[in-house]
């Protein structure tokens, strides 16, 4: 079966997972996946749990933030750039409106009851 490669950025905490476990600033692994390989196939070989990413862009587009990630069966393409932010990573709120995002995400906004805008968060008593 045929390969694609997957132009891979990993920031801050992240960062540890492209095969340096001392680097905490970014890494930029290419990442081999079989045709038809989709994002939790991604997290996999990178030994990534999805709960442990933040905001995640493909091609530039949201796919994914803390507490929605909808991109877990995402289909990549031969090329895709999938840039990966660790849960402290801010986004300030005024850059969220209007943003491109991948269909998946979209969907699940659109299905939300917030779409996806929080003013505050609360620590949950789990955690």
């Amino acid at each position: 079966m045929k390969t694609i490669t997957i132009d891979t950025w990993l920031y801050g905490e992240l960062a540890c997972y492209g095969g340096d476990s001392n680097n905490h600033i970014f890494s930029n692994p290419h990442i081999a996946l079989l045709e038809g390989g989709r994002m939790c196939d991604l997290l996999n070989v990178l030994g990534l749990e999805t709960d442990q990413r933040g905001i995640t862009f493909i091609n530039g587009d949201l796919s994914a933030m803390p507490g929605l990630q909808p991109d877990l069966d995402h289909i990549f393409r031969d090329g895709d750039r999938v840039a990966f932010f660790h849960l402290r990573s801010m986004w300030p709120f005024q850059y969220r409106h209007g943003v491109s995002m991948v269909n998946e995400m979209h969907n699940a906004l659109q299905k939300s009851d917030n779409m996806g805008i929080h003013h505050a968060y609360a620590i949950q008593d789990d955690q």
